[in-house]
């Protein structure tokens, strides 16, 4: 069997039983506990998953970071997909509307978590380092930021597809105000074609 077809035959096995996970214990942070320890499973993987395989932007592109799509249901739920960076990249605290699990390849993401302030702003209440053998999990509502200054490879997965995820909110520390999340500009079809 080539790379490509044990490749797409480990996400598909993963996926399967995150499914799987999902039907039988529900969306809670335990069940995402569980996801999150299959998505490190695939993650060990590391001879499948490389940035060669999943290169970050070109030097001089408008983004530091693409997102590659490994695997999504037909109805838009389950979707998993590569994270490749090349640094200096992060995002504004945001929440996500479904429950996420991000897990380390390669490099090192900085997550920032936090809660809202009685304010309207937000208080970072702790952070954690994603890399190789290592995960965080959100549920819908939770808040998190991004930090990555060196190439990184990672997966992030969701329940619901990046574009379906129309009232996505982050914060805007300037305005002291809260914004729709725009969506993703860089997303790179990364599924085989099936004949």
């Amino acid at each position: 069997m080539n790379r490509i077809d044990e490749r797409q035959r480990e996400i598909e096995a993963a996926v399967a039983e995150i499914r799987d996970i999902e039907r039988r214990e529900g969306v809670t942070r335990e069940s995402l506990e569980h996801i999150k320890a299959r998505l490190m499973r695939l993650a060990a993987r590391k001879d499948l998953f490389t940035s060669g395989d999943f290169p970050p932007p070109e030097p001089g592109a408008s983004r530091n970071s693409c997102l590659y799509r490994l695997s999504e249901d037909a109805d838009h739920r389950f979707a998993l997909y590569a994270n490749s960076a090349k640094g200096k990249y992060g995002t504004p605290a945001h929440n996500h509307t479904t429950w996420a699990v991000i897990v380390g390849i390669q490099g090192n993401e900085l997550n920032r978590f936090y809660d809202r302030a009685p304010q309207g702003g937000v208080r970072e209440k702790g952070q954690y380092t994603v890399r190789q053998g290592s995960g965080v999990a959100f549920l819908p509502e939770d808040l998190h930021s991004i930090h990555i200054d060196g190439a990184t490879l990672n997966f992030h997965m969701y329940g619901l597809a990046l574009e379906q995820l129309h009232r996505r909110e982050y914060y805007k520390p300037k305005e002291n105000a809260w914004a729709v999340f725009p969506a993703h500009s860089d997303i790179r079809e990364a599924r085989p074609v099936r004949a």
